[in-house]
């Protein structure tokens, strides 16, 4: 492929990074190149938001029906699952399982809501108290 070839598709991600890429400049020799990115790229990323969203549409209503506690929310708008979740609290996996229950997370005390506010750079209240 030729650096003028290179495709340039913006996807969700355009302000946050540009991909490298190798490509041939005009003497026939491989150089490093930007490129914003591709449009089958772009079409998995778009689908990959499209799933996030509806998983964090699916938490709040599961959130307010007393199914799940808020922080199912904040895990998923973070772009975590539980073991990264785990892995950045310090929590075992099987204790944010259990915190995901309404009866165990209105029980938590306060270090506990701490860290995980601060975790997600959230005041307590607000972890408690979603504004949905």
């Amino acid at each position: 492929m030729k650096i003028d070839d290179i495709p340039q598709d913006e996807s969700a991600l355009k302000y946050f990074t540009n991909e490298v890429c190798y490509a041939k400049n005009k003497d026939g020799k491989y150089e490093t190149a930007l490129s914003k990115g591709w449009s089958i790229k772009k079409e998995a990323l778009d689908e990959a938001w499209i799933d996030i969203e509806e998983q964090k549409l699916q938490a709040i209503n599961d959130f307010k029906s007393g199914k799940l506690s808020p922080l199912y929310y904040y895990m998923i708008n973070g772009l975590m699952d539980v073991k990264l979740l785990s892995q950045y609290s310090g929590f075992w996996q099987f204790t944010i399982k259990r915190h995901f229950k309404p009866s165990v997370f209105n029980k938590l005390n306060e270090s506990k809501l701490k860290k995980y506010a601060d975790l997600f750079k959230i005041k307590i209240q607000d972890l408690k108290n979603p504004n949905f």
